[in-house]
C-alpha cells in the first residue's frame, strides 16, 4: 500500500506495509526498568467468583496490568509531566504523522560542571548535534544513541545516571522547531536532579508560555540496520487521560 506525501512543496511516497517499529514491548516482569521501580507485573484476575486465566481452568484470559509508563514502556509525555496543571497527553497531542528525522549520537563524557551536568556524565551536547552537518531538522527528531545493543530492550536503568541531554542542546533542538523530540532513553534530563528538570521545562517553556502541542517519547529503541536520515512518523499512543501514555512510534522509509 502506497501513499503520497505532500509537505511543504516536497512530494514522497511511503509504503504503508513496511513500518519500523521503535518501540520497546513489556511483559511480566520484562522489558526496561527506570526511575527505581519494580518490574510491570500481567497478572489473571483471580477470586472467588472468577479465574481470569484459561490455563488455570477459566473461560477467558482476563488479566491485571501493573506498570508505570515512564518507568516501564515506550511512552509519550506532554507538559502535564512537569506541570501544576492536569494537562493530558490524549488532549494535547492531536497531530500523529509528521516528518521525522533520525540521527545517531554518540555522548560525550562531561568534564565541567554546571548547576546540573557533573564530571563524567554522559551527555548529548548542543556542539555533538551541531557536528552532524547540514541536516534537515524535521518538526519530529528522534536521537538514537552509541553504542546501540540490544540491552536497551531490558536493561534496568536505575541508580545508573544514564545518557540525557545537556539543556543547552534541548534548547538549540527548541529554537530548531523540534515538536516532537523521540529518544532511547529513560529521560531528557538527568537521573538525579534535584527536581530541575530544565530540558524538560525549556522544551515545553513551561511555566512562561506552555508549547502545549509539544510531546517527549522516551524509552524507543531503532535498530542499527535502519539507516539515519528522514521518514514519515507515525506517533500513536493510548487515549489515556494523563500526562504520559504507553506509545507505538513507526517510521516509514521516503521513496
Amino acid at each position: 500500500m502506497i501513499a503520497l506525501i505532500q509537505h511543504e512543496g516536497r512530494e514522497f511516497r511511503v509504503d504503508l506495509k513496511q513500518p519500523v517499529d521503535i518501540s520497546i514491548s513489556m511483559g511480566n516482569g520484562t522489558g526496561p526498568v527506570a526511575w527505581y521501580l519494580d518490574p510491570a507485573t500481567i497478572e489473571p484476575v483471580v477470586n472467588e467468583h472468577f479465574t481470569g486465566s484459561v490455563k488455570l481452568g477459566g473461560s477467558v484470559n482476563f488479566r491485571n496490568i501493573r506498570f508505570n509508563p515512564h518507568g516501564h514502556i515506550t511512552h509519550t509525555e506532554c507538559v502535564g509531566h512537569i506541570s501544576r496543571e492536569d494537562y493530558s497527553v490524549n488532549q494535547e497531542v492531536k497531530e500523529y504523522f509528521h516528518m521525522c528525522t533520525l540521527v545517531t549520537v554518540t555522548p560525550e563524557i562531561w568534564s565541567g560542571t554546571d548547576e546540573i551536568s557533573q564530571p563524567g556524565d554522559k551527555l548529548i551536547t548542543r556542539s555533538g548535534l551541531e557536528s552532524l552537518g547540514a541536516i534537515r531538522w524535521n518538526p519530529a527528531v528522534v536521537i538514537r544513541t552509541s553504542p546501540n545493543d540490544r540491552s536497551k530492550l531490558s536493561r534496568n536503568y536505575s541508580d545508573s545516571n544514564p545518557v540525557y541531554l545537556h539543556h543547552d542542546a534541548v534548547q538549540w533542538l527548541s529554537d530548531a522547531g523540534v515538536d516532537h523530540l523521540l529518544l532511547d532513553v529513560p529521560s531528557v534530563d538527568r537521573e538525579s536532579d534535584k527536581g530541575k528538570l530544565k530540558g524538560h521545562h525549556i522544551f515545553w517553556n513551561y511555566p512562561q508560555s506552555p508549547i502545549l502541542k509539544r510531546s517527549i517519547t522516551e524509552l524507543v529503541y531503532v535498530p542499527d540496520h535502519v539507516p539515519d536520515g528522514e521518514y514519515l512518523l507515525n506517533l500513536q499512543f493510548a487515549p489515556i487521560e494523563n500526562d504520559a501514555s504507553p506509545s507505538r512510534p513507526l517510521l516509514f522509509k521516503l521513496i
